[in-house]
């Protein structure tokens, strides 16, 4: 079994608001990964003194603690359970109500001996290949559904944020675990996964470097680097490329790779 994670902020001029951990126990044949993409707010209050990468790191850690060390909770308890740590710890400073309160997309890929687990909220994508080579992509399309024009306009977009017939993201209420998209998998036909955000999977979705297969094929041969290289070359290429869902140039650009057997 091995791993390799990988990140490249957007700009020097902005912390990376990406968040990653793979976590391979030294005992046992299970593990953990933890990949979040935080929401970038536009300019104007949000209603909390701190950051993006302040909410992911704080929420990345209480969701890389809970899922290794609680392999009886469902992914989507530990979801919600991290949601409502991260809250408590500012409550008592931000107005957690405001519809911009810091947020972020959530994959979550968990496995033992005998099942791999996942679970993807918003816009983020796990991979997860068979023996055969055959990779399935386990993605949350809700926010692909909402009309680009809509996405143009802020007011719009509150409207549809964390509500019925909109999108959905890991913000201050733990209720939204329960709209995340989960599964569970045999172990035995997992033969590696990955992990990505919207800023890695752009080389499939708004690049068309590839297809998800090909993919996985560069995670595994030049690893989560080597596909983070390739989104940034095609990025700087043609700036007009990918067409009207292209919201940045550069985006922050994270991935994750866990081969769990060789064959």
């Amino acid at each position: 079994m091995r791993s390799d994670v990988a990140s490249l902020p957007g700009s020097p001029e902005r912390p990376n608001e990406d968040w990653v951990a793979a976590v391979l126990p030294a005992s046992g044949s299970g593990g953990t990964v933890v990949l979040l993409d935080g929401v970038t707010p536009p300019v104007g209050d949000d209603g909390c003194v701190h950051t993006v990468p302040w909410f992911t790191a704080r929420l990345g850690g209480v969701l890389t603690e809970l899922s290794a060390s609680r392999p009886d909770m469902p992914l989507s308890e530990v979801l919600a359970s991290a949601i409502r740590r991260t809250a408590d710890a500012h409550r008592e400073t931000c107005d957690l109500s405001h519809v911009r309160t810091p947020q972020a997309t959530v994959v979550l890929a968990r496995w033992d001996e005998t099942s791999v687990e996942h679970l993807v909220l918003s816009d983020s994508a796990l991979l997860l290949e068979a023996p055969d080579g055959t990779v399935r992509a386990v993605l949350d399309d809700r926010l692909d559904r909402v009309p680009v024009e809509i996405l143009r306009s802020l007011a719009a977009t509150d409207r549809l944020r964390n509500q019925e017939g909109g999108f959905f993201t890991a913000a201050a209420d733990p209720a939204v675990a329960a709209r995340a998209v989960t599964g569970t998998t045999p172990r035995a036909q997992v033969r590696s996964l990955a992990a990505l955000t919207d800023g890695a999977s752009r080389w499939v979705e708004l690049f068309a470097g590839g297809d998800w297969t090909e993919c996985l094929g560069v995670l595994r041969k030049e690893g989560p680097l080597g596909l983070l290289h390739r989104v940034r070359a095609l990025e700087t290429a043609d700036e007009r490329a990918g067409g009207v869902r292209r919201w940045k140039r550069h985006d922050d650009a994270t991935a994750a790779y866990v081969e769990l057997s060789r064959t």
